[in-house]
């Protein structure tokens, strides 16, 4: 496959519609649920700095990577990576780093979309007026009523997977293109308005303060290594999802220029994510380092005890669904993309077949947390172990193979074409990063997710 050939999945019809759908990649639990909390758990603005270091040296030179495979193949990653080994005269296989991102994107989406589904429920129980006076008792019970209900679990995880099914069926054009185009505006807007009430929460201040005043005494390796490991994550790498979409991404366009881009919007809804959370957590006088409950349980009890904490209740969690979504979409692409290729199925079965099969590994993060609880592999839940698999060993070997290939098996001349960077000092300081500095930060973080540093 050439070079300037075009995927048969379809294109983006511009820039502006992948940076949408790549941002919305991008955008998901990880910036609104997980961001806020691991800033609150390592201290606020030190963290912040550090995490902004770790996307320019780590996330972003992938990013670009990774964006550049996938236009280059135009296929789905497993055919990419098959073709780009053997336009590099490389090992056939590298293949395996595309079934790498296939399945860890298929592991996450099926845990993923049960938390999701939890937001969902969340959405509704704003709406139906479920947090209003409540506190923390009435919450905690009112949580753990709701994971400890296995149909209530299949049925909202399974309400996602349809919506994410029905989106992705669609094309790209028709399905990503169009849901992105009217979610990712929907997200921003509801986040400004989240942002201003905050502004009006009475504690504005002391949220900035803790957000981007820095205290390096609190900055830990521990601290360091998870700002490294979710400025990987968060910018969804390693996964297939970024490699896919590249696939689509019309010749013509800057991928250096658009990762940038895609890389800053990221980040500035992580960091407003926090501007419009840290001022209601201090308002109402709870604890910024509560942990992943800090969505599910320590905010409902501020939003049912504010003024107008039942409308920004339910637009929270409505955005939350809304930012799950657009992340969702990206993660069971790569199966469509590899079905419709390979098995000549038309865009529809490859929808059914990849989405029952990541539903019915959904099953055992639904059970996980009621009547599964007690089954464990390598003393983990289903949910535990999948979480494990996926973000801690899958991810970072699958950046670091994506550094390492780009950087070192690649072919310049193919790479050089690809980015097609204005000045050559800006491609040869992307190639040392990425050959260099990237593969050993993602390294480092797959030794302490592995419990050797």
């Amino acid at each position: 496959m050439s070079a300037t050939s075009k995927s048969i999945h379809g294109e983006w019809s511009s820039r502006f519609a992948f940076v949408l759908a790549a941002t919305g990649s991008a955008v998901g639990l990880g910036n609104i649920w997980k961001f806020p909390y691991i800033t609150g758990e390592n201290g606020g603005g030190a963290f912040v700095l550090v995490y902004l270091l770790c996307v320019v040296l780590v996330g972003l030179p992938i990013m670009i990577a990774e964006i550049m495979l996938g236009r280059r193949g135009r296929q789905s990653p497993v055919n990419t990576m098959e073709l780009l080994a053997e336009q590099a005269e490389a090992d056939p296989n590298w293949h395996y780093l595309g079934w790498l991102g296939l399945i860890a994107g298929a592991l996450i989406l099926s845990y993923y979309s049960v938390i999701a589904g939890w937001a969902g429920s969340y959405a509704l129980k704003a709406v139906t007026g479920s947090f209003i006076d409540a506190d923390a008792e009435n919450i905690k019970l009112l949580f753990d009523g709701f994971i400890n209900n296995p149909l209530q679990q299949v049925f909202w995880h399974s309400v996602f997977m349809l919506a994410t099914m029905s989106v992705v069926a669609r094309g790209v054009q028709s399905g990503l293109e169009k849901s992105v185009k009217f979610l990712m505006p929907c997200l921003f807007v509801l986040l400004m308005l989240l942002v201003a009430y905050a502004m009006v929460s009475g504690a504005y201040q002391q949220g900035l303060d803790f957000l981007f005043t820095p205290d390096f005494s609190k900055i830990t390796g521990q601290a360091v290594l998870t700002a490294m490991g979710h400025a990987f994550f968060t910018l969804s790498l390693g996964m297939g999802a970024v490699m896919v979409y590249g696939s689509y991404l019309p010749r013509p366009v800057s991928i250096a220029k658009t990762a940038v881009l895609i890389a800053g919007t990221d980040t500035v809804v992580a960091l407003l994510a926090g501007i419009a959370i840290f001022p209601i957590v201090f308002a109402n006088n709870l604890e910024p380092g509560s942990g992943p409950g800090l969505i599910f349980q320590t905010l409902p009890i501020a939003f049912g005890n504010m003024t107008g904490g039942y409308l920004f209740g339910v637009l929270f969690f409505v955005m939350l669904v809304f930012a799950a979504l657009t992340s969702s979409i990206s993660l069971i692409e790569p199966a469509v993309a590899w079905l419709v290729e390979n098995k000549g199925m038309t865009r529809y079965q490859a929808c059914i077949w990849s989405g029952f099969t990541v539903w019915f590994l959904g099953l055992g993060t639904a059970f996980s947390f009621n009547i599964g609880s007690q089954v464990k592999l390598f003393d983990r839940t289903i949910f535990q172990l999948f979480d494990y698999l996926s973000a801690n060993l899958m991810l970072p070997i699958g950046g670091f193979a994506i550094a390492v290939f780009a950087g070192w098996i690649m072919k310049t001349k193919d790479s050089e074409d690809e980015l097609a960077m204005p000045h050559a000092i800006v491609y040869q300081v992307w190639k040392w990063v990425v050959s260099y500095i990237s593969p050993a930060a993602v390294f480092l973080v797959f030794l302490h997710a592995v419990g050797v540093i």
